[in-house]
């Protein structure tokens, strides 16, 4: 039977009531919780405040609000503590003045907390669907800590919102769960998709690059889920096991990019705890069978997001120092936002077969005045994901993999992804703080720009994919590993001896360069964590005469399979289009196959041979 045919006012007579009548349940010292985010039963909430003579000193309790939160009003301070577990922007101010309470904890944890009675609830608010002839309401949009609520709350008032979505899932509650239904139909409260900046862009884009086709997603709603989802169109089978999500997976979902016939478990579902977003995103979710709606005890355990392979979650930070620790629900003393569900799936997603936990953030705050990334934590900050659980940083500059790395490695690895404008200042208080070593190397970041656009996929004669890339500071131990782990054959050919030490003070000088007089870009294969090099091809600019000297060095394994002629012919396009003239080279006469790769090249290239080497030089424009 359809609902709209179903005359449920008329069945269940005897369980409807007013907000009045709900609202004289409440005794002084009452515990009320009120339902979570967009799914706020707003006319019940208003109705608090209008009936509230009677009440006095009782405690709301709530997960996140969103809109009118009229009971913070000085005028009702004597009748209505706050605590939330996490603070949105109408009890932020109240929170900070220390007037109303948080409580930081992880959001797997809160339903725990309920059913224990460590924190009582005697009253909750909720919003829920008509029920429908089998007697179901559905918690639409909100399910998250809301059906925990109340299944542990001694009185559950549900206001009967016609306009709430029928999700599905495990998100229903029958109506003798429900003491009180109090009809009166709203309007949701709706959050707009907000446009991207190039900022957010830039993060959007270097996300993307994590997420694999076949990958799991989690991520919440806002600017940088937005932006991700702009460069997720062209990825397949994607699923998504989300505490919640917004508009954004609306257009993965019709673009093809989300199926969820990948997941590992709720397979052809996507599962959330509770949704916000704009009135299409509602009417897209009404009764769609495709979204699953659960409970937070189950979307946020980590033991539950561990078992999809390919778990990708991302997080937003407020602050991580150079070691790795995390700032997510503070700045300084003033507490901003919350824990959530952030350390839940930066756990999971660490245990998943092939997963990715990741932390993103623009680099900079305040119209740039602020580095996000710090020497230490603002003091009274508190770490919500330690330098333990980190894995992924992501900023608008690139991405550091921390895991398993030294204090020194994931020094550099985040200046790396710093703002320019703060990376002397980082690097100056590493060194002070012994971090780093006292001789690494320092460039005038202001004025040093990493080429991203030289960024390209080429394709070997074997099929295989490599990617190449200008270096990065933080490639030297990718390119030391590479250089020991050469034959005493390769390292003679680029080095004309027998070396067999690349210590520090040599290597840093090659992945520390200013990309314009120096150039050096690699070719880059995925490894267990992160990219290992696998070859290097270098240009020495002399700048009045427009002359370079180029070297190339190929892995052993690597070698005989086109690399090197990919190489050259990268470096000879960046060179020719910034003005260089001409390139020349020194090659052994046993490195034969770099002298075909010259002679093959198309330029008209002269030799001259000194007894020991061959003097190579060709004109670029030719």
């Amino acid at each position: 039977m359809n609902v709209t045919q179903f005359d449920w006012k008329k069945k269940y007579a005897g369980s409807i009531g007013s907000p009045a009548d709900a609202i004289q349940l409440i005794k002084p010292g009452d515990s009320i919780f009120i339902g979570t985010g967009c799914g706020q039963p707003q006319h019940l909430v208003h109705e608090l405040v209008a009936h509230s003579a009677h009440i006095f000193d009782s405690n709301i309790i709530n997960f996140l609000t969103i809109g009118p939160a009229p009971y913070m009003h000085d005028k009702f301070r004597d009748k209505f503590n706050v605590n939330s577990f996490f603070i949105a922007d109408n009890v932020r101010d109240s929170i900070q003045e220390g007037i109303s309470d948080y409580t930081p904890m992880f959001l797997s944890e809160i339903p725990q907390e309920f059913e224990s009675g460590r924190i009582p609830l005697d009253i909750a608010f909720i919003s829920v669907t008509p029920p429908d002839a089998n007697g179901l309401c559905s918690l639409g949009i909100s399910v998250d800590i809301v059906k925990s609520a109340a299944a542990n709350a001694r009185y559950v008032v549900a206001q009967v919102n016609a306009n709430m979505p029928r999700t599905l899932g495990d998100c229903f509650l029958h109506v003798n769960s429900i003491d009180m239904l109090v009809p009166y139909d709203e309007p949701l409260i709706t959050v707009e998709p907000e446009a991207s900046d190039e900022v957010l862009r830039r993060i959007g884009q270097n996300l993307a690059r994590l997420v694999e086709d076949g990958s799991t997603i989690e991520c919440g709603i806002g600017r940088i889920p937005q932006a991700m989802a702009e460069f997720l169109g062209d990825k397949r089978e994607l699923g998504i096991h989300t505490e919640m999500f917004g508009d954004w997976i609306i257009d993965l979902i019709e673009c093809g990019a989300i199926t969820c016939t990948k997941k590992t478990i709720n397979r052809g579902k996507i599962v959330a705890s509770f949704a916000m977003g704009s009135q299409r995103l509602y009417d897209y979710i009404d009764n769609n069978p495709f979204f699953e709606f659960h409970p937070t005890e189950y979307v946020n355990d980590p033991f539950i997001i561990s078992q999809h392979d390919k778990m990708v979650g991302i997080n937003v930070g407020l602050e991580v120092d150079l070691t790795g620790q995390v700032c997510a629900d503070s700045l300084g003393y003033r507490f901003y936002s919350g824990i959530g569900g952030q350390v839940d799936f930066i756990r999971g997603c660490a245990r998943s077969r092939g997963g990715k936990p990741v932390i993103t953030m623009p680099s900079t705050a305040k119209n740039e005045t602020v580095s996000r990334i710090v020497a230490k934590l603002t003091e009274g900050a508190g770490v919500v994901t330690t330098r333990g659980d980190i894995h992924y940083v992501v900023t608008e500059y690139g991405i550091a993999y921390l895991h398993g790395k030294s204090i020194r490695e994931r020094v550099l690895a985040l200046i790396n992804i710093a703002h320019p404008k703060f990376r002397k200042e980082l690097i100056q208080a590493a060194k002070a703080q012994r971090y780093i070593h006292a001789d690494q190397i320092e460039l005038p970041w202001e004025n040093v720009r990493y080429p991203d656009e030289l960024e390209h996929y080429d394709t070997l004669r074997d099929g295989t994919q490599i990617f190449f890339r200008p270096i990065k500071p933080t490639d030297e131990n990718a390119l030391s590993e590479m250089l020991y782990s050469l034959s005493q054959a390769s390292v003679k050919k680029r080095y004309f001896t027998h070396t067999k030490t690349f210590p520090h003070r040599d290597v840093q000088k090659l992945t520390n360069i200013d990309y314009q007089n120096e150039l050096a870009v690699v070719g880059v294969v995925p490894g267990p964590a992160e990219e290992e090099v696998v070859a290097i091809a270098q240009y020495f600019l002399e700048p009045r005469a427009r002359v370079a000297e180029v070297a190339f060095i190929v892995h052993d394994e690597w070698q005989a399979k086109g690399m090197g002629t990919l190489l050259l012919d990268y470096v000879v396009r960046i060179a020719a289009q910034r003005g260089i003239k001409s390139f020349y080279a020194t090659v052994l006469p046993e490195n034969k196959a770099m002298l075909n790769i010259f002679y093959n090249s198309g330029y008209n290239v002269n030799t001259k041979f000194d007894g020991t080497a061959y003097e190579i030089n060709f004109n670029l424009a030719e």
